[in-house]
C-alpha cells in the first residue's frame, strides 16, 4: 500500500486535468470497461488506466485497483496530509487499549499512514510499538500525532522537490544512539502482521509487560 505522501504527489499530479472531458481511453484495466469512461468528465482525483484529454494530455493508472465512486470516499478528518485532519479524532484511537502500533494503522483515524511512518512516528515520540495507549500520557499521545503530521508533511515536500527521505529506524541496525534496533511482526489477532523496527533503550514499553507476539 503506497503511503500518503507518495499518493498526495500522485494527487499534485494528475489535479490538473479535474474539470476536464475524456476524449478518448486506452489500457487493460479488468475492473472497469475503459471505453465506458469515454466523454464523462474528471470531477475528482482520489489517490492499468489511460485517460486522454481534449488538451492533448493523458493519464495513466497502473498496479492499481479502480472501481466506480459517485463521492469522494476518503474522510478529510482522517487524512493525515489534510487541513482537515482531526486531532481530537486522533487522540482518542490511540487512546485505546490496544498496542499503539495497531492504531496508527488503522486507516479509520490516520488514512494514509503506512507501515515507514508507523515505525518512524513511534521512535521519534520515543514510544515502544506494542505500548497500550491507555497506559500513555498525553503528552506522549501528544507527541505521537505531532510526529505524524510533521513527518508526513515533511515527506511529501522531500518528495515533490525531488529529495530521498531519510529514516532512522526503519530498516536500520543501529538507532540515530548508536543502539542495536530490534525486529519483529507485529499485529492485530487474526490480522495482518507488518515489520516493525524499534529501540528497546529509547522507546520503552508501558505497561513493561505488555501483550507479545509469536
Amino acid at each position: 500500500m503506497p503511503e500518503g505522501p507518495s499518493v498526495r504527489k500522485f494527487h499534485h499530479l494528475v489535479s490538473p486535468f479535474v474539470g476536464q472531458q475524456v476524449v478518448k481511453t486506452g489500457g487493460s484495466s479488468k475492473k472497469l470497461h475503459p471505453p465506458d469512461l469515454q466523454s464523462l468528465w474528471l470531477q475528482d482525483t482520489q489517490v492499468r488506466l489511460v485517460l486522454h484529454f481534449g488538451g492533448g494530455g493523458f493519464l495513466a493508472f497502473y498496479n492499481c485497483q479502480m472501481s466506480w465512486s459517485s463521492s469522494p470516499v476518503v474522510r478529510p478528518t482522517s487524512d493525515i496530509l489534510s487541513e482537515k485532519f482531526h486531532r481530537g479524532q486522533a487522540l482518542e484511537a490511540l487512546g485505546k487499549s490496544q498496542p499503539v502500533c495497531y492504531t496508527l494503522l488503522d486507516q479509520r483515524y490516520f488514512s494514509g499512514l503506512g507501515n515507514i511512518i508507523k515505525n518512524e512516528v513511534l521512535y521519534r515520540a520515543r514510544v515502544h510499538p506494542l505500548s497500550l495507549g491507555s497506559f500513555l500520557s498525553p503528552t506522549h499521545l501528544e507527541a505521537l500525532v505531532d510526529h505524524v503530521v510533521e513527518f508526513s508533511t515533511n515527506w511529501l515536500q522531500d518528495k515533490l522537490q525531488g529529495k530521498q527521505q531519510h529514516t532512522q529506524i526503519y530498516q536500520k541496525e543501529q538507532c540515530p544512539a548508536g543502539h542495536p534496533v530490534m525486529k519483529d511482526e507485529f499485529g492485530p489477532p487474526g490480522g495482518f502482521q507488518r515489520l516493525t523496527w524499534w529501540c528497546p533503550q529509547c522507546q520503552p514499553q508501558f505497561p513493561p509487560e505488555g501483550p507479545h507476539q509469536p
